[in-house]
């Protein structure tokens, strides 16, 4: 297929539609037919939703959690050591939290100096401070990845100097950057995201399944485009019907029907069939979805109070996790987005730096992940889905005012029962600028690839060494095939 599929078309018929007459030749029409994965489709709510009950015991899922516009990790993750906390303050400037609002943690391992979270990390589901984030790494549930960014290949400050042809292509570039994490291809075209490639791989566990693996929260994404398997979207609230669908014999019953009819009638031009085949698959595929998933929520105690995008997505794949048996699911790979981390103002409140936008956007997936592991812990599916945060890029260690700027490595955290948590993986840079880690105003040098993280969780998923190279085509220019930190 040609790269048109990375362009998907918006729900309307008539925009598909256009899109498809435009197609120039056999290649082009079945790129674009492909899209019709995304069609949300009439929805039956006469269905009875499934009860909470553990997944199969070879079932596993994937949850990418896409903070998008780039987070400032910098204050994610913070040193609370006299020495570097005062290299800290004075780098920072007007963003640096006040050493006495962190929340202190304790690693596994002790690298010479101490570290603490963002204090909006500490907020739990009902709004208290004793947990969230906090609360899971604690509990060896959360793992930090120090300093991860998008490489060609390992770079030192001398070889990112003496060699931008090493460099990763567009840095510091919003969109560039989106795709080569969602693609971890740094030096290429985008053609396929690594999730969509984890999937083509491992959907031959799903021997049953009736809707693809793949699924989106939150639209078209780069991460979940693959060759062979689609990416479904699906809305907070379940299923997406078409406008105007229905059913008996009211006028949005009778428009459905007819709509079937003229779906399911023969037609001589393969396009016409293939038209009507992929639309009539995604009615089912609806339904079927809608049925297992309409009504009451089992979890909706874990999410009660929480209104932010974020914690509806995350619920509803709980909804889709819990739902696996019945959609014939061994393997998932989900997407949700966060967007919002584009602070180049405002980032802080001056005075109160532990406030602000930032802080909000903190509080609400400290709210979000933590109802979502709860809720999942609940029906002992904890241990089989792991959740990992991605974005664009970190940001500038100094400040333009009341802001930061594009950067590049950053910190992310992965979260789930197979999570060997508790500790931080990898090397945090020197907090310095113009030091050895950084290209100008504290844009980290990754000292993590892309690669290297996400080759970490398709083992645990179940792709076997050898199967390595075909989700992540650059891994073998990387030490660290597997960082360590899930258990097998």
């Amino acid at each position: 297929m040609n790269n048109s599929k990375t362009s998907l078309p918006d729900l309307a018929r008539r925009k598909f539609l256009g899109t498809c007459c435009a197609s120039v030749g056999a290649t082009g029409m079945l790129s674009a037919l492909a899209q019709l994965r995304l069609i949300g489709a009439v929805a039956d709510t006469s269905g009875v939703p499934a009860r909470a009950a553990a997944p199969q015991p070879d079932f596993k899922a994937l949850v990418c959690l896409f903070l998008s516009g780039g987070n400032d990790a910098n204050n994610l993750i913070i040193p609370t050591d006299s020495p570097t906390y005062n290299a800290y303050s004075i780098g920072r400037g007007a963003l640096a939290l006040a050493q006495n609002a962190v929340l202190p943690i304790t690693p596994r391992t002790n690298d010479g100096r101490s570290w603490g979270l963002h204090p909006s990390l500490g907020i739990n589901p009902n709004g208290s401070t004793n947990g969230g984030l906090k609360g899971l790494f604690d509990q060896g549930k959360l793992a930090i990845m120090a300093n991860v960014g998008s490489l060609a290949y390992p770079l030192t400050k001398a070889e990112y100097t003496a060699r931008p042809d090493l460099r990763p292509r567009q840095l510091f570039s919003h969109n560039d950057q989106q795709v080569e994490w969602q693609s971890s291809i740094a030096d290429r075209p985008f053609t396929t995201g690594w999730g969509g490639r984890l999937a083509d791989l491992t959907n031959a566990f799903n021997e049953n399944n009736r809707i693809a693996m793949s699924i989106s929260l939150n639209g078209q994404n780069s991460f979940q485009v693959g060759r062979n398997v689609g990416q479904y979207a699906v809305g907070t609230n379940g299923a997406i019907a078409l406008t105007g669908s229905g059913t008996g014999t009211s006028v949005n019953g009778l428009r459905t029907a007819a709509l079937k009819d003229a779906l399911a009638a023969q037609n001589a031009n393969l396009f016409e069939t293939a038209f009507a085949g992929l639309t009539s698959g995604a009615v089912a595929n609806s339904a079927l979805l809608s049925s297992v998933v309409t009504g009451a929520s089992p979890f909706a105690s874990f999410f009660a109070g929480l209104t932010s995008n974020i914690s509806q997505q995350l619920h509803m794949i709980a909804r889709l996790v819990n739902a696996q048996q019945a959609l014939g699911l061994r393997r998932q790979v989900f997407f949700a987005r966060l967007g919002g981390w584009d602070l180049h103002d405002n980032q802080v409140v001056a005075g109160n730096t532990a406030t602000g936008a930032h802080a909000n956007l903190f509080r609400d997936v400290s709210q979000a992940v933590t109802a979502f592991y709860n809720a999942l812990a609940s029906v002992a599916a904890d241990d089989q889905v792991t959740t990992f945060t991605a974005s664009d890029f970190g940001r500038t260690y100094n400040t333009n005012g009341d802001g930061s700027d594009h950067g590049w490595g950053s910190h992310h955290f992965v979260v789930g029962g197979a999570v060997r948590g508790g500790e931080i993986y990898g090397r945090m840079p020197t907090f310095a600028i113009d030091g050895p880690d950084d290209t100008g105003r504290g844009r980290w040098i990754p000292s993590m690839s892309v690669d290297e993280y996400s080759a970490t969780l398709a083992s645990w998923f179940g792709v076997s060494a050898t199967d390595l190279p075909v989700v992540l085509p650059n891994i073998g220019r990387f030490a660290r095939p597997n960082l360590g930190f899930m258990a097998s």
